[in-house]
């Protein structure tokens, strides 16, 4: 009889249970994320970069554009608020995202 057959089912379940947990918490954070997301007043994809200042003011900052080698890489420019990013393609919005601190990743509803 083999001794090591339940010791290596044990270990196998633990190692899977292991694997599993970390992705569940991950898509309820992202769930969480994006029912967050839905509530807020975000630019949205297709504004352009007037349109972004005009109705959400100008932003903490500008960070450097990025890209613009090629057609096929165009210039990425990245504008900070206080809570989120507005990525624009060129000069119109592409995504907004989020901004999720380090320390907050457990519960992004939680008050800094």
């Amino acid at each position: 009889m083999n001794t090591f057959k339940p010791v290596f089912t044990a270990i196998a379940l633990a190692i899977v249970s292991a694997s599993v947990a970390p992705s569940v918490h991950a898509d309820s954070l992202l769930m969480q994320r994006v029912q967050q997301e839905k509530g807020m007043s975000l630019p949205k994809k297709g504004m352009s970069m007037a349109q972004v200042e005009r109705q959400f003011g100008a932003p903490t900052s500008k960070l450097d554009a990025r890209g613009g080698g090629s057609a096929k890489q165009p210039v990425i420019n990245r504008w900070m608020y206080p809570g989120y990013i507005v990525y624009f393609e060129r000069s119109h919005v592409v995504h907004t995202v989020l901004n999720t601190p380090a320390g907050n990743n457990t519960n992004p509803q939680a008050p800094k």
